[in-house]
């Protein structure tokens, strides 16, 4: 009996596991598709598109998402898993495939709407560009933007300029005037957000003056009967070869008849020389240079120079000492304080510069406003006479005059201190013409410092007599930081004066 109870057993337990086997695979098989199939969509708030898609759906064990915006290859993912997917801005109808474990399929069509945010925080920046007035540089900062759009105000019919987001474009205009900028930034929807700042283009009338800007106004004011205008160049060639020039012709008959022209900023004083180039039919015409304030003619401050060629290009120069104030118009008088006799005066590139250390050189004693005054010693007389012989090398009309008089001092001599140290660091020598009565004549040039006793010299001699020629000295051995400032001159050196003139001119500091 107990070995019967033990076969009744097994056959029970094999039973049992082959029925239990037999019911599974009909369960699964009799399961049902997959149902409530939806999806959670993540949509991410920075406008770049990207969804997060999560199937859902009971029953099912895989999910294939195709995403409704024409990509052809489906997202997968199994229960709990997600797929992402970067969408433009719309609607969609995003198909979800879910498969049960028998392989029966459900699929559902679920709406999505990608909607984007607009830019926001759109912050433009419009400067005028380095060197040219008409031009100008705009660069643009947002949020959630794609890119931007510029319009310039200009031309309604022009396209917008596209630019990016740390790009910098610009903009040329044709003409002076206010013009309305507009830029507009995108996101990747329909909705953009834009911002206008108005841009005033002008053209300031500034130094240095050439007088070839075509959109410039050279506005002339005259004043005594005088004519001023932009005219063309009356002779090009030479140190001038520019196209137009300015030109005044003062009143005939009439005195202190001249044009000004008013500048659209103060004058930076902290360079208080000028230049300007200057043709003139005659030579020796005083020019006069006034700078006066915009609103106070009493404000002011002047000086003058004189030409020294008739008909060709020359460069005159006007320093203003301890001219400080402000100062907006330049005053031009052409044969100041004489009656206008009806010729015409050109003039061009008015400009600032800083003297160098040498500016001194040429010495050509051509300028009646400069003082060429020498001090005298021990008996010597120097002054500025009318060339005696305006030949050969030397046709100038002035030229120095050096008088050793009858019982003057072996060492008779005169000097000149100037303000400025002379820079030697790349010129040490001195070219001088000189004008001597007698050969072999020692002539000692020579620069001292004038607070220290510290001094150098050189000597040449003369080799013709009453003929003008060039000696030459040469400072190799000079150094810059004595700081000498002080031309010394003796002439027929060592010897007692007898009444002998001496000439020289043309004192130039050359390599």
């Amino acid at each position: 009996m107990k070995n019967l109870k033990y076969i009744l057993s097994i056959l029970f337990i094999s039973l049992f596991f082959g029925c239990s086997e037999d019911s599974d695979t009909g369960f699964a098989n009799d399961a049902e598709a997959p149902s409530n199939i939806s999806a959670l969509f993540t949509i991410a708030q920075d406008n770049s598109g990207m969804v997060t898609i999560t199937p859902l759906g009971e029953g099912a064990t895989m999910f294939e998402v195709y995403y409704g915006d024409g990509t052809t290859e489906p997202g997968t993912a199994t229960v709990g898993e997600k797929v992402v997917h970067q969408y433009t801005q719309g609607t969609f109808n995003v198909k979800i495939i879910a498969t049960g474990i028998n392989g029966k399929t459900t699929e559902a069509e679920i709406p999505l709407t990608v909607s984007f945010l607009p830019p926001e925080n759109l912050e433009i920046n419009i400067t005028p560009s380095a060197g040219n007035p008409f031009e100008i540089e705009i660069s643009a900062t947002a949020d959630l933007e794609l890119y931007f759009e510029a319009t310039f105000g200009e031309d309604p019919s022009a396209t917008p300029v596209q630019f990016m987001e740390g790009e910098t474009i610009t903009h040329t205009y044709a003409a002076i005037g206010t013009y309305t900028v507009t830029v507009t930034a995108y996101s990747g929807g329909t909705e953009t957000v834009s911002v206008t700042e108005d841009v005033v283009i002008s053209n300031p009338l500034l130094l240095p003056i050439d007088f070839e800007d075509a959109t410039q106004n050279y506005e002339f004011t005259t004043f005594g009967g005088a004519t001023a205008s932009v005219a063309d160049n009356p002779a090009s060639g030479g140190i001038n070869t520019s196209s137009k020039v300015g030109s005044i012709t003062p009143a005939q008959g009439t005195t202190w008849t001249g044009a000004y022209i008013t500048l659209d900023e103060v004058i930076d004083m902290s360079q208080t020389s000028f230049r300007i180039k200057v043709y003139s039919p005659a030579a020796g015409v005083p020019v006069l240079l006034k700078l006066e304030n915009l609103t106070n003619g009493d404000i002011s401050s002047e000086t003058t120079a004189y030409t020294t060629v008739a008909n060709q290009w020359e460069t005159l120069t006007f320093t203003f000492t301890g001219a400080n104030d402000d100062y907006s118009k330049l005053v031009l008088f052409f044969n100041a304080a004489n009656p206008g006799t009806g010729d015409t005066y050109y003039f061009d590139d008015i400009e600032q510069y800083t003297p160098a250390a040498n500016s001194i050189f040429p010495i050509t004693f051509e300028n009646p406003s400069t003082n060429y005054n020498f001090e005298d010693f021990q008996g010597a007389q120097t002054s500025v006479v009318n060339n005696p012989d305006p030949s050969g090398i030397n046709t100038s009309a002035k030229v120095g005059k050096m008088l050793k008089p009858n019982g003057s001092q072996v060492w008779a001599g005169s000097y000149k201190t100037y303000p400025a140290p002379f820079d030697f660091t790349s010129m040490h020598t001195i070219k001088m013409k000189v004008y001597s009565p007698a050969v072999g004549k020692q002539v000692i040039f020579k620069f001292e410092n004038g607070t220290e006793a510290m001094n150098i010299e050189k000597s040449a001699y003369t080799t013709v007599a009453n003929q003008w020629e060039e000696l030459t000295f040469v400072f190799d051995n000079i150094v810059s930081a004595n700081n000498y400032k002080t031309i010394t001159l003796f002439f027929d050196a060592g010897v007692a004066g007898n009444g002998a003139n001496y000439y020289f001119d043309d004192i130039q500091l050359t390599n």
